[in-house]
C-alpha cells in the first residue's frame, strides 16, 4: 500500500425529497464528485437514498421502481473516470420480489448488490409490508441498468487498498450481524446504509453499537443514516453519521442539519490487519464448528425457599399469594423524565431538536413562510411556541411571521392571559387577541343551549371556536396551524374532538405532560433571555387547566384538569408501562406502589388506574385521526405506526383485573 495503510472513507448525509428520484440522484452525484475531489476511496449513502426511506406504500408503485433504476443509471454513468467507490441504497425488484439493497458502484460499473437481511416489523418501521429478506433470494446475479451484477449477502468487495462488506441498517442491531461473518471472511471495513430515526437516548445506543461492532470485528465501520428531507409524518431522522475503527469513534457527523453533509475519516487498515494476526480468537474455524452443531439445552434445578414472600397491596388489603418484594430495584415515578441529572441536558436538547427538525421539514415541504398558533399561557402551547420560534430561527424565517393568537373566553384568568401576552412580546412574534365570547354566545343561541349550563357542550363549543379561528386565520395569512396537544392528553382523550384535537402539524404529540414541564423549565434555563425566563417559570408553576369554566370569585383557575382526570404523574407512569412493555394492570399497580410509596395510597393509585384504562380505551377514536407529529421516544400513539388499536375495543378484561386488585 502506498498510503501507509490508511484508507480515506466517508459517510454521506444528503438532502432528499421523498419519491423524487431525479432530485436525489443529482444530489448523490454532486456529493460523489465532492468526495472524488477530496480523494476519498469509498463513500456510503443512507438506506434507500435514491428514493428516500419514507416512501411507504409508494414502494409498490412500478413508476417509482422504474425511476429509481433510471436514477441509478445516471449515478453509475457519472462515476466513469472516478476513483471513488460509491455505495447507494434503492428498492430493487428481482424475480417478482422487492428487496431493499445496497448497490456498489465504481468507474461506471455496478460491482455488486447486497440485499438487506433483517427487516424491522415494529412501530414506526414496517418494512415487511414491502420488502423481502435476503433469505428469500435464490438468484446469484441480477440484471440492473443493462448490467449483470452479482447479488447476495455473501459478497466481499476487494478494492485496491482494502476489502469491504455491507450491512444494511437493522442488520447491525441483531445478535449476529452479517458483518460478523463477512469480517471473519476477510472484510476489513464495513459500510452500513441506515435509516435509523431519532428517539430519546437512541443516538448514544447507536454510537455504542457501531463502536462495539468495529471492536468485535477488528474492522472499520462506516455508518450513514437518513436525514434531511425524509418524511416527518410521525418520526424524525437526524442524518447520524459515524466512522469507527476497532472500537474507537474516529468521526461523528453533525445531526439535524438541513444541508448535505460529509463525514470523513482515515481508517488504518494496516493496523487492523496487524491486530487480526495477533488476535488468535479472530478465526472462522471455531465459528464454523459451532454453526454445524445443534444447541443443547441444559436444565438447572434451582433450590427455592418455601417461606412466604411479601406482596404489596392497597391499604387494608391482604393476599395469600406469594410474590417477591422489591428490595434492590428503584422504580422511577417519572419514567419519561431522565432520572439522572447529568443526562437531563443531553436528553432535553435531543428531544427539542427532534421537535424542531420535524416541524422544519414540514415547513420546507409545504414551502410556507408563516405559522399560526393558539397561545393560552399554559404549558403545552408554551412548548409548541418555543419549538416554533427555534424552527423559524433555524430556517432563517423572521419571527414576525409567527402569528400567536390568544383567545380569551369564559374561563380565561388574568394569570394565563398576562403570561401569554408577555411571552409573545418577549419572543418577538406577531401577537393577535381575538375574544371568543360573543361568537360562542351566538353559537349557544343557534343551538339553543343555556349559557348557564356548564356541561360538555359549554366547554367543547369554546374549544371548537378557537380551532376555527386558528384554521381560518391560517388560510388568511397562508400559514400552517401548529398543534399544541401532548401525548398524555391523547392517551386520556382529554381534548375536544375536531377542536384542540386538530391541527396541521402537532409538535407535542410525542411529549407526555411530565416531560412537557421538564422541557419548558430546561429551555427557560438554557436558551432564553431573562424576561422570557421569568414568564416561563410562572407558566411551569401554573396549574394545568383548559380554562373552559368560569374562574372562581377571586379570579383564579376553577377548573383544574388533575382534579378531574387525576394526576398526570400517575397517568404518564401507567401509559409508559402499558405501551412500552404491555404490562398487565396488576403488574403496573405493583410497580406504582413502589414508585409512589410516599405520595399516593394503593386506593388512590387504583382509582386513577381505572380512570386511565376507561378513557384510554373509549377515546381511541380521537387518536385514529390525530394529525402528524414527531415521535421522540419509544412510546408514541400515532395510528400510522406505533399504536394500531380498534376504536371499539373492549376494556372489560383490564377492568376485571383492576376490580380483582381492589
Amino acid at each position: 500500500m502506498d498510503n501507509y495503510g490508511f484508507v480515506r472513507v466517508a459517510a454521506a448525509s444528503p438532502a432528499v425529497r421523498v419519491a423524487d428520484c431525479d432530485f436525489n440522484a443529482e444530489e448523490i452525484i454532486r456529493i460523489i464528485a465532492d468526495a472524488e475531489s477530496k480523494e476519498i476511496s469509498a463513500i456510503v449513502f443512507p438506506e434507500l437514498s435514491i428514493t428516500a426511506y419514507t416512501c411507504g406504500d409508494l414502494f409498490c408503485q412500478s413508476l417509482l421502481l422504474d425511476e429509481a433504476e433510471k436514477a441509478l443509471t445516471r449515478i453509475v454513468d457519472a462515476t466513469r473516470g472516478m476513483s471513488v467507490i460509491a455505495i447507494v441504497g434503492m428498492p430493487l425488484e428481482v424475480c417478482n420480489k422487492l428487496y431493499n439493497v445496497a448497490v456498489v458502484v465504481s468507474n461506471g460499473r455496478i460491482c455488486g448488490i447486497v440485499p438487506k437481511t433483517f427487516l424491522p416489523n415494529y412501530s414506526e418501521f414496517y418494512e415487511m409490508r414491502w420488502f423481502s429478506s435476503s433469505d428469500e433470494l435464490k438468484e446469484k446475479n441480477a440484471l440492473v441498468c443493462g448490467q449483470t451484477a452479482p447479488i447476495g449477502i455473501d459478497l466481499i468487495f476487494k478494492a485496491g487498498d482494502f476489502s469491504f462488506a455491507i450491512d444494511v441498517c437493522e442488520d447491525l442491531w441483531t445478535p449476529i450481524p452479517p458483518s460478523s461473518i463477512t469480517a471473519l471472511k476477510g472484510a476489513e471495513v464495513i459500510f452500513n446504509l441506515s435509516a435509523s430515526n431519532e428517539t430519546t437516548g437512541k443516538h448514544s445506543y447507536r454510537k455504542s453499537l457501531v463502536s462495539q461492532q468495529s471492536a468485535r470485528c477488528i474492522s472499520g465501520y462506516v455508518y450513514a443514516a437518513s436525514g434531511n428531507g425524509e418524511s416527518t409524518t410521525d418520526i424524525v431522522f437526524s442524518g447520524a453519521s459515524l466512522i469507527a475503527e476497532n472500537g474507537a469513534i474516529l468521526a461523528e457527523g453533525e445531526r439535524f442539519s438541513f444541508d448535505s453533509k460529509l463525514t470523513i475519516a482515515e481508517i488504518d487498515v494496516e493496523c487492523l490487519r496487524n491486530d487480526r494476526i495477533k488476535n488468535k480468537s479472530f478465526s472462522s474455524v471455531q465459528y464454523k464448528n459451532i454453526h454445524e452443531q445443534e444447541a443443547r439445552y441444559i436444565p438447572v434445578y434451582q433450590y427455592l425457599k418455601k417461606e412466604p414472600l411479601t406482596k404489596k397491596m392497597g391499604k387494608g388489603k391482604e393476599s395469600d399469594e406469594k410474590e417477591f418484594k422489591l428490595n434492590y430495584r428503584f422504580i422511577p415515578p417519572m419514567p419519561f423524565v431522565p432520572a439522572n441529572d447529568s443526562m437531563l441536558d443531553e436528553r432535553c436538547n435531543e428531544i427539542f431538536s427532534i421537535q424542531i427538525g420535524g416541524l422544519a421539514k414540514r415547513m420546507l415541504h409545504t414551502t410556507l413562510q408563516t405559522a399560526v398558533i393558539g397561545v393560552s399561557g399554559g404549558l403545552d402551547s408554551t412548548l409548541a411556541l418555543l419549538v416554533l420560534i427555534k424552527t423559524f430561527d433555524k430556517l432563517n424565517i423572521p419571527r414576525k411571521n409567527i402569528y400567536g393568537i390568544t383567545m380569551p373566553g369564559f374561563g380565561t384568568t388574568g394569570r394565563t392571559y398576562n403570561n401569554a401576552i408577555k411571552l409573545m412580546k418577549s419572543l418577538g412574534v406577531t401577537m393577535k387577541e381575538i375574544s371568543i365570547k360573543e361568537a360562542v354566545i351566538q353559537h349557544f343561541k343557534d343551538i339553543d343551549h343555556d349559557i348557564d349550563v356548564h356541561d360538555i357542550t359549554y366547554e367543547n363549543s369554546q374549544a371548537r371556536e378557537r380551532t376555527q379561528i386558528l384554521m381560518d386565520y391560517a388560510n388568511k395569512v397562508n400559514g400552517m396551524v401548529i398543534g399544541t396537544g401532548d401525548l398524555s392528553e391523547l392517551a386520556l382523550g382529554w381534548c375536544t374532538y375536531n377542536g384542540d384535537h386538530m391541527s396541521m402539524y402537532a409538535v407535542n404529540t410525542g411529549i407526555p405532560k411530565t416531560l412537557v414541564r421538564t422541557l419548558v423549565s430546561w429551555i427557560a434555563n438554557t436558551q432564553m433571555d431573562e424576561a422570557s425566563k421569568i414568564v416561563l417559570d410562572d407558566v411551569v408553576d401554573t396549574p394545568v387547566s383548559p380554562e373552559l369554566l368560569p374562574a372562581d370569585k377571586d379570579g383564579n383557575i376553577a377548573q383544574k384538569t388533575e382534579d378531574v382526570v387525576g394526576p398526570y404523574v400517575l397517568h404518564d407512569f401507567f401509559l409508559y408501562y402499558v405501551l412500552r412493555f404491555g404490562f398487565s394492570p396488576a403488574k403496573i399497580y405493583f410497580l406504582a406502589q413502589y414508585a409512589f410509596e410516599n405520595t399516593y395510597s394503593g386506593e388512590e393509585i387504583l382509582k386513577w388506574m381505572r380512570m386511565f384504562f376507561r378513557r384510554f380505551f373509549s377515546q381511541q377514536f380521537k387518536r385514529s385521526c390525530m394529525p402528524d407529529g414527531p415521535k421522540v421516544g419509544s412510546v408514541n400513539l400515532s395510528p400510522r405506526g406505533d399504536w394500531r388499536m380498534p376504536s371499539d375495543a373492549s376494556v372489560a378484561l383490564w377492568m376485571k383485573e383492576l376490580d380483582a386488585l381492589g
